[in-house]
């Protein structure tokens, strides 16, 4: 089991010593990896979700976020064996072309450690401010993937879709393996999830319920079957939105609380095939990595 840790990125106390302190420490207790997520801004009369009418407060850390991709390269120099990942950027809100290299630039930065996690978004806002159309996500989404697969394919690179369009070209750099990036999906909606499957991307959930991650995870590797991908070579790796706990402590979630429980909650994730597993940085990041060192000793 893969264990990891969401870096601090967000929030006015965070800074450039804080996220470098807690990926140094984070790959020196022996954690497998270390994350980043997008979040463009924080409107002050709240976020309206795509589909929806009312507005919802976001927490007073997302008014400052650091660049995911910017900050991974930091701690990519600062770092040499933990992996890199993204969850999630919110693919739709950039051009394929430019986001493929900047992955591919960073990848070569950091000798083939990253791990792009990439979700649809869902802020209104952020898709008007971004210039980008709300409508069709999904097939925007699949046709985004198969451009950047392109781009990190053979020259000459060329794709001519419904929504993009790249000219034969040399582009350059290349991901540092052959295949490329590795990509994740971000996906909780059954139809992203076979999505995922069937484009033969891995999966990142976030932790909500027990039934909810089994269904998931059997709908998405039915999915890579039925379209000849191997299920067993695709990453399923579970963000929990909450950390550890130096006590038990009573009504939980699944994967927080006390190490004992986590220990049998990481038993029965590896059950359903979860392989990889991050908690957030929380309010207290050295006391997270503390806890962390003792699981990782545990497992």
């Amino acid at each position: 089991m893969k264990l990891g840790l969401g870096l601090p990125t967000s929030g006015a106390g965070t800074s450039a010593a804080a996220i470098a302190r807690a990926a140094e420490e984070a790959e020196r207790i022996g954690l497998d990896s270390i994350w980043t997520f997008e979040r463009l801004m924080s409107p002050v009369d709240g976020a309206i979700g795509i589909g929806s009418t009312e507005p919802t407060l976001l927490p007073d850390s997302y008014r400052s976020v650091y660049d995911p991709l910017e900050t991974l390269a930091y701690v990519a120099a600062r770092t040499s064996t933990i992996t890199l990942g993204t969850s999630v950027l919110d693919l739709l809100l950039h051009s394929p072309i430019v986001l493929a290299r900047r992955l591919a630039t960073l990848d070569q930065l950091c000798g083939g450690r990253l791990l792009a996690g990439v979700g649809v978004g869902w802020m209104v806002a952020e898709f008007e401010a971004a210039g980008v159309p709300t409508e069709r996500r999904g097939a925007r989404m699949e046709e985004h993937i198969s451009a950047v697969r392109a781009v990190w394919g053979p020259d000459p690179v060329t794709h001519d879709g419904a929504f993009y369009k790249i000219a034969s070209s040399w582009v350059g750099p290349k991901p540092a393996a052959p295949g490329g990036v590795r990509l994740l999906a971000g996906a909780m909606a059954p139809a992203a999830i076979e999505r995922a499957g069937r484009m033969g991307v891995g999966l990142n959930l976030i932790m909500t319920s027990w039934e909810m991650l089994e269904g998931a995870v059997a709908t998405f590797r039915t999915a890579a079957a039925k379209a000849g991908h191997d299920p067993s070579a695709l990453p399923v790796v579970v963000r929990v939105n909450g950390g550890l706990s130096a006590s038990p402590g009573d009504g939980r979630a699944p994967l927080t609380g006390g190490l004992e429980r986590v220990l049998e909650d990481l038993g029965r994730l590896s059950g359903t095939g979860g392989d990889h597993v991050f908690w957030d940085s929380a309010d207290d990041v050295d006391e997270q990595l503390g806890l962390l060192a003792q699981l990782r000793r545990s497992i």
